[in-house]
């Protein structure tokens, strides 16, 4: 098993950065840390960091804005940290490209098992990751959740089942002029390429790969999250949420027209769809 990497605390509470940073340390990271935003960039940058955590308070420069620069030249996982409890401010954080976020004060187990999840997700350019050989997508003891999988079956498995596992498209998904490479982790829409976050890539992946079987918002958040076998994890109102957040994202890149989408489409109180194929 891999070394987890980098990770970069930014936080200006002394307290709560050696907190941070004694857990990251304790599930291996190596960590560095940064009591402002503009030093936290810096350090991001020069240690290549493949986990972030960020306060959204910080003195200089606010949270949101610090990621946004982050982003410009780092695809590290960005777990926002804030003691506010309004809705539109954990919007925001998604808008701008987190991949999670956790409200003061909080448990360090589930700091832990945030990240971990997380970096369960495979990295840009890896390989599909699966918890366990032999263990099938979402639900216990290896079954299927919503995809048709058969028990026993690896994510892989089902995937090329449909998506073709020979010639020069291996390991990419089609659908209504949006192209998917689970491998390269590239989407392509009428064959321009679109840029999105991971979770945003993760939950066109799962709805694809459903081919049009109804995914909860509590499957999407599992996906999100990279919790594919743990089927009772706990999933919250702000989870939901969050994956209601990034799937209007996804749709505003994909360009969906509201009254006739191509891709995605609401079950109303159950979840999201893929929409019918259309004729080329």
């Amino acid at each position: 098993m891999s070394e987890p990497g980098v990770a970069v605390v930014i936080e200006d509470d002394e307290d709560v950065r050696n907190l941070v940073d004694a857990i990251l340390k304790e599930a291996g990271f190596v960590v560095h840390s940064a009591a402002t935003g503009r030093e936290g960039v810096e350090v991001v940058r020069d240690h290549r960091a493949s986990v972030v955590t960020l306060d959204v308070g910080l003195p200089d420069m606010d949270g949101h804005e610090v990621l946004r620069r982050i982003r410009q030249f780092s695809d590290a996982y960005v777990v926002m940290l804030t003691a506010r409890r309004d809705e539109p401010d954990t919007l925001t954080a998604f808008l701008t490209g987190a991949d999670d976020y956790v409200k003061k004060p909080f448990l360090p187990r589930e700091l832990r098992a945030r990240v971990t999840a997380m970096m369960r997700r495979p990295r840009a350019e890896g390989r599909l990751a699966l918890p366990e050989e032999g263990r099938g997508y979402g639900g216990p003891g290896g079954g299927s959740v919503g995809a048709g999988y058969p028990a026993g079956s690896t994510v892989a498995d089902g995937v090329s089942a449909w998506a073709g596992s020979a010639g020069p498209e291996q390991g990419v998904i089609k659908h209504n002029g949006l192209a998917l490479n689970y491998k390269s982790r590239t989407v392509t829409l009428q064959g321009s390429a679109l840029t999105l976050t991971r979770s945003e890539f993760d939950l066109l992946f799962d709805l694809l790969r459903a081919k049009g079987e109804v995914r909860t918002r509590a499957d999407l958040v599992r996906a999100a999250r990279g919790d594919y076998y743990d089927d009772d994890a706990y999933i919250s109102d702000a989870d939901e949420r969050a994956v209601e957040t990034h799937i209007g994202n996804l749709r505003r890149k994909l360009r969906e027209d509201p009254q006739s989408p191509r891709f995605l489409q609401t079950v109303r109180g159950v979840g999201y769809r893929l929409t019918p194929k259309r004729p080329d």
